[in-house]
């Protein structure tokens, strides 16, 4: 459940509908909003509300932006974001983005997506942009074929992660779990892609290799949805809508971080022998010699083993004409195309899809 109250909201016909008004908006788990979206997202954001469609009833219903705060973007194609942040902090409302950077550029599993020296040199020219630790690599999903082994996982995974040293604080990846996903399955089995399942000795060993390869970058690990437990390599489960991050970018904002149930602290003093007494396990280090403590934000909603805390998800499935074989939020290919060719028939629509 969302924790924030429906308010009554006119159309631009001047209907009266309820709108649920999210302070944190995510931009998308559904579609590539930053790719293929960008101006219809930020003329909704202009006009003050989009609506969404549900995909499992259909039903139709309205999001306004009076309340938002900060937007988590997802993407493996930011670019066009580019022409469109300075409107985001006119309006003083924050953002970092989640930045899927994969290399499956020889095996064909991402045929929509620009090169992938364009897409690193997209990476850095968002970072120049909007700050280090704005912008997070993720490498997901990790896809195992006939032939994608572990080695060129890691192989692929280490050329990016060489040319992004300096630009990223973290690495977020997770494992194809195919089977537990009846869209992925159908779509790689449609596309004849020879997948293999990962087994459990197979996730330990990337992992502690991929352990091993970070001691050169220092790189935060995290791995996202995942039940497998890699601490004892060091890797942590993410949480790809961080309230500890959105902290850190926004502190100053006091409604967001009331919506957040921050509580900030000075630093602790230190001892007759100089050892500063302990910060609590979930402290964020704030400037002006103080620290941050939330409350549980968690979104219950979401994956069992998701870290993600509550947002709203704007996008829609079946949008997204990246047309990667693996993919989730698509059913089909051709309905994608369909979908993103309505967008331009009316692409100042309430919606994606222009209906």
């Amino acid at each position: 459940m969302a924790q924030w109250q429906p308010i009554q909201m006119q159309l631009a016909n001047g209907e009266t509908v309820k709108a649920q008004a999210p302070i944190i908006v995510s931009a998308s788990r559904s579609t590539d909003i930053p790719a293929f979206y960008s101006d219809w997202f930020f003329h909704r954001l202009k006009v003050g509300y989009s609506a969404w469609t549900n995909p499992f009833n259909g039903v139709k219903s309205y999001i306004s932006y009076k309340n938002t705060r900060f937007i988590v973007f997802w993407s493996k194609n930011p670019r066009p974001l580019l022409q469109h942040l300075d409107y985001l902090r006119e309006r003083n409302i924050g953002c970092y983005v989640q930045y899927t950077l994969n290399d499956y550029e020889q095996e064909g599993l991402e045929r929509g997506v620009p090169k992938l020296s364009e897409r690193i040199d997209t990476f850095k020219l968002l970072v120049d942009k909007l700050g280090k630790g704005r912008v997070i690599w993720r490498f997901d999903p990790l896809i195992l074929t006939d032939d994608i082994s572990i080695d060129a996982l890691l192989y692929k995974i280490e050329h990016i992660g060489d040319q992004l040293l300096g630009y990223t604080e973290k690495l977020v990846f997770s494992y194809a779990d195919i089977l537990s996903y009846r869209k992925v399955k159908a779509n790689l089995e449609k596309n004849r892609i020879p997948y293999h399942e990962w087994t459990e000795p197979q996730m330990l060993e990337l992992a502690e290799r991929l352990a091993k390869l970070n001691k050169k970058w220092g790189y935060t690990l995290a791995t996202c949805g995942e039940k497998v437990d890699l601490q004892q390599f060091g890797i942590e489960h993410n949480h790809c809508v961080d309230d500890a991050l959105i902290i850190r970018f926004a502190y100053e904002d006091k409604k967001l971080m009331d919506f957040l149930k921050v509580k900030t602290f000075p630093m602790p003093t230190s001892d007759l022998f100089g050892n500063p007494d302990p910060l609590p396990a979930d402290a964020i280090i704030l400037p002006n010699n103080t620290y941050a403590t939330h409350g549980d934000n968690r979104d219950k909603g979401q994956r069992l083993f998701c870290g993600c805390m509550v947002s709203k998800d704007v996008g829609e499935y079946n949008t997204c004409p990246h047309l990667c074989e693996y993919c989730y939020a698509n059913s089909s290919k051709k309905l994608a195309i369909d979908n993103y060719k309505r967008h331009f028939n009316n692409h100042k629509s309430e919606t994606i899809t222009g209906r």
